[in-house]
């Protein structure tokens, strides 16, 4: 190291969301309840710290519904599932437990109302993402996954005057609304979503690397290579003109990076932890840094209730447990 690092300066906000911290408790509740083994359909987050976490505490991460053993304890993922793995489910008999995000959940309520009024979708996501899986997997047809115009232009679109937009929730805001504009270029008669589908959690993260790349020389995002929304925020930085890397941990860091810079900025996808932002911190002190400097942000003050069965008095040692680590 040239010894010229200075500042960090932390993102505000960054880290877990209100969807994350829910899916990772609904699984730690579940284990005191239930005891090990608790089945986990997908890795609950992307996240490798959590999920391994998870893992040492007794929950096994399946994706095929015949690794589940009968009358097992399953929890679906917070990215969602399809209608037919939920049939699936529910026909083997599992005690399930669901952890989708409530704001995919939303989603999922609106594709399935707006069908049976006679509209068709497309949906605007990353193919291969659990979400959007599960997303599109609420039908069995009609529904059309776009990635970008190229997708919007070929779209096989039945009936333009009924058709709606759905996105993941994880998107970069800037991306989606760039295909949107394609799609209603295309389709002028388009009903887009009452609100935004793009996440407040990822819209306020994306919102305040805008206002810390200008202040630093470099960005780091803390988020594991499975997280869209890290991902994103990596993109982000990069295309506001600032080196950007996403790391899994302190130990991914790369001290040649920080050559020459004065400020590197910090910020965390909305799946990693806290405890890793602090290890970053960490290094980073060793590599130079004297001060950490907060930005202004927006304070998150959204909560969602636990499912019915683990949210109740005498589980209250687990929250607490959870709260004090």
């Amino acid at each position: 190291m040239s010894g010229s690092l200075n500042e960090i300066v932390l993102a505000e906000p960054r880290g877990f969301c209100a969807g994350v911290d829910r899916a990772i408790e609904i699984v730690e509740r579940a284990l005191v309840k239930f005891g090990a083994p608790i089945y986990v359909r997908h890795e609950i987050v992307h996240n490798t710290y959590v999920v391994n976490d998870l893992k040492a505490k007794g929950a096994i991460f399946i994706e095929d519904l015949a690794e589940v053993p009968p009358g097992a304890t399953l929890v679906f993922s917070a990215h969602g599932v399809s209608q037919a793995v939920r049939k699936q489910a529910q026909e083997r008999g599992f005690s399930i437990f669901d952890a989708t995000c409530p704001l995919v959940t939303k989603v999922h309520v609106e594709v399935a109302k707006l069908h049976k009024e006679g509209y068709e979708f497309l949906m605007i996501g990353h193919r291969g993402h659990p979400e959007v899986e599960g997303t599109m997997g609420q039908l069995y047809d009609g529904i059309y996954l776009v990635e970008d115009a190229a997708d919007v232009a070929a779209a096989p679109v039945k009936n333009p005057d009924k058709l709606a937009v759905v996105t993941q929730t994880t998107l970069s805001v800037d991306d989606t609304a760039d295909i949107l504009a394609a799609v209603k270029r295309r389709f002028p008669k388009v009903r887009e979503p009452k609100h935004q589908d793009i996440c407040y959690a990822t819209q306020n993260r994306q919102d305040a690397v805008k206002v810390l790349s200008p202040q630093v020389d470099i960005v780091i995002v803390v988020g594991s290579p499975t997280s869209s929304n890290s991902n994103r925020l990596r993109e982000l930085a990069g295309r506001l003109g600032k080196p950007a890397y996403m790391v899994d941990d302190a130990d991914a860091l790369q001290p040649q990076w920080f050559e020459g810079a004065l400020r590197v900025g910090l910020t965390a996808g909305a799946s990693a932890p806290d405890v890793l932002v602090q290890q970053v911190i960490a290094r980073l002190r060793e590599y130079g840094a004297l001060a950490v400097r907060t930005l202004d942000g927006v304070a998150e003050t959204v909560h969602f209730p636990l499912p019915k069965g683990l949210g109740d008095k005498s589980m209250a040692a687990v929250a607490a447990s959870r709260s004090s680590s």
